[in-house]
């Protein structure tokens, strides 16, 4: 499509101000597309989501933010009806991308330092971060919002089929969040949906840092990635950009890996060198 046919329609951004989200909304914004941004900050980040819509405007493309948690129920009906009353009742929504990153940390079997993971923990982190994807979709649907040869996209990673420490809860909804995007992207057949997960290389982000011991790991990413550097949020942005464009909707139920080629690398020393056998 060209940037005029782009004009008419929004991409849904869930988890819109910083990271993954922050990059696509920037970069489809300067496709054409308008953003419907859905974040959830604190007054002290609120400026930067300043910054990503005075961007978004400078480019000459329209948005809607809402700073609302998006697994909430009630949230996502009152944004809904909000999109559409703000859009003249009938928003063209071609994009959707889900980059939550919100989950529980905590080890399955800790030490005598640590603490478990919880049921209400390991609930939440799967609903957050893989089954609210299914619901946004199912409401979208069934509100006619979302368009043929809609794209959408999910926000996995190499965690979802390797063990990383402290990872657990959130490697399982990873996991899940990919068996989704198989579904849906069966279901969605009938409308010429392309539905797929983006896999990225391990990319400093806010989410990034807050896992326990991601200095290391970074630093294998590092030695790993056949680049010699992380990916980063724009790399990312831009194949979705590249997967939003006329014929790429053929491209559907898979993992496209956004890294580099880092996943496909499976050592290159990592650990303590000092180690002899």
């Amino acid at each position: 499509m060209d940037q005029n046919d782009k004009s008419n329609y929004w991409a849904l951004i869930l988890g819109a101000s910083s990271g993954f989200g922050e990059a696509a909304s920037r970069k489809l914004a300067s496709d054409g597309f308008n953003i419907i941004g859905v974040h959830l900050d604190r007054q002290a980040t609120m400026p930067n989501v300043k910054q990503i819509i005075d961007y978004i405007h400078s480019v000459g493309s329209k948005s809607l933010f809402y700073n609302a948690n998006a697994a909430d129920e009630k949230k996502r009906e009152e944004i809904i009806s909000d999109i559409k009353s703000k859009s003249g009742g009938n928003p063209k929504i071609k994009v959707i991308m889900h980059s939550l990153a919100f989950g529980s940390l905590k080890p399955f079997i800790p030490n005598s330092e640590e603490k478990a993971i919880t049921k209400s923990q390991m609930e939440m982190t799967l609903d957050v971060m893989a089954h609210s994807l299914v619901y946004w979709v199912q409401e979208l649907v069934a509100n006619d919002l979302l368009v043929s040869k809609a794209r959408i996209f999910a926000m996995t990673s190499s965690g979802g089929h390797t063990v990383i420490p402290h990872y657990g809860a959130v490697s399982a909804a990873k996991a899940a969040l990919e068996s989704h995007v198989r579904q849906l992207s069966t279901e969605l057949g009938y409308l010429d949906v392309s539905v797929n997960s983006i896999m990225a290389g391990v990319t400093d982000t806010p989410a990034l840092r807050k896992i326990p011991g991601n200095i290391p790991m970074v630093n294998v990413a590092r030695r790993k990635n056949p680049r010699s550097r992380l990916t980063t949020p724009e790399n990312v942005a831009k194949v979705i950009s590249i997967l939003c464009k006329d014929g790429a909707e053929w491209i559907s139920g898979g993992i496209i890996h956004a890294d580099g080629g880092e996943d496909v690398v499976n050592f290159v020393g990592q650990g303590d060198l000092s180690i002899k056998i």
